[in-house]
């Protein structure tokens, strides 16, 4: 079962996925990346949409795959709280449950600019993967 978790950098804020896989440690970043913005548990699983992007490592891949929620997010004014990843040869193609966005029952609290390279790196450590970077808020 993956986790995500928060940690500090200076004035912006990292987000962490571990998973049992890469592409549990996707999906749990993607996560950590929601509850920057809201409590993923609120979201209402109501929507889905088809997101796809490539990198030619697994860190621009986790860069893209970030920036490419980000964008759904801003473009479609709406906030998932359920992704499902899968990847194969740098392709990644997932699913992403969500809503649009309610101000006043979702209260978000900032808005996330981007995914950045900074402190950027997706490896596996034992039994387990991480997946990590630096978003810009």
């Amino acid at each position: 079962m993956g986790n995500w978790e928060h940690y500090s950098h200076d004035a912006d804020i990292g987000v962490r996925g571990v998973g049992v896989t890469r592409e549990e440690a996707f999906e749990q970043v993607a996560l950590a990346l929601t509850a920057v913005i809201i409590n993923p548990s609120i979201v209402a699983r109501k929507d889905v949409i088809t997101i796809s992007c490539s990198g030619s490592d697994d860190e621009l891949l986790l860069a893209d795959w970030l920036n490419a929620i980000i964008y759904e997010m801003a473009t479609r004014r709406m906030l998932f709280g359920l992704y499902e990843v899968h990847i194969r040869n740098g392709e990644l193609t997932a699913q992403a449950w969500g809503e649009p966005v309610d101000v006043k029952r979702h209260c978000p609290v900032v808005e996330v600019k981007g995914a950045t390279y900074t402190t950027l790196c997706v490896q596996k450590r034992n039994d387990h993967w991480i997946a990590q970077t630096v978003v810009d808020i």
